[in-house]
């Protein structure tokens, strides 16, 4: 796999569930992902971490989103801002981006969009994750070029596909459970067909993993896992 120097985000939001598939989501994107459940941590991780973006939600318990970024903003802090919340007021929109919030997402919320609001933002002030390409034995998928190839063959996946593939090399070796699949390649708040990852493992096992060495492994009662031969 190829390294990058990954960038710095702050994520403030109290609802555990929202935190994870966030988090996860850019994580996996290759940014580097800190964490806070409540304002007043979340501000004083602000202050002292170099950031370079931060994902505020702005019903917090005690300090809102909105507040902790007009401290900011007013301590002399520049790094980008983007705004979660689950009101839709057109006032609360216009707040957010007058007191120097740079977006504003409403829940429910794509987590994709999310991670391509970010990427945008980051690579307007030059700081954008660098594409990866990941490999396990004879498997290759390079992001850059949206492409994977199994012994130097090309293989065309679906994006869903695509994406539950790299979900499972990004993490090679490690049990991944259905809800964790379905949190990273689906949304968070997904409610369709109750049998859907093992539709898409039975699928991308027909299309990239149709011989030997068999890497897609089902781990009973557990989950999935990629493993090297």
């Amino acid at each position: 796999m190829l390294a990058a120097m990954p960038a710095n985000i702050l994520l403030v939001e109290d609802e555990p569930n929202v935190a994870f598939v966030v988090s996860s989501a850019l994580k996996l994107s290759n940014y580097s992902v800190m964490e806070a459940r409540s304002g007043e941590e979340g501000l004083s991780l602000a202050r002292r971490l170099p950031l370079d973006l931060a994902i505020l939600d702005v019903m917090l318990p005690d300090l809102d989103g909105f507040e902790i970024c007009q401290r900011l903003r007013s301590e002399g802090f520049e790094f980008p801002i983007i705004f979660l919340t689950a009101r839709d007021a057109t006032e609360d929109r216009i707040r957010g981006l007058t007191i120097g919030g740079d977006d504003y997402l409403t829940k429910p919320f794509s987590v994709e969009e999310l991670v391509a609001r970010v990427h945008v933002i980051l690579r307007r002030t030059g700081k954008a994750s660098l594409q990866q390409t990941y490999r396990c034995g004879p498997l290759t998928l390079d992001d850059s070029a949206h492409s994977v190839t199994r012994d130097g063959q090309r293989i065309d996946l679906s994006l869903t596909e695509f994406k539950l593939l790299r979900f499972l090399l990004r993490n090679a070796g490690r049990v991944l459970s259905r809800d964790q699949i379905i949190d990273h390649v689906w949304d968070y708040d997904f409610d369709g067909e109750s049998n859907i990852v093992e539709t898409f493992i039975h699928t991308l096992r027909k299309k990239v993993d149709g011989h030997e060495p068999r890497l897609i492994q089902t781990v009973r009662g557990v989950g999935y896992r990629l493993t090297p031969p």
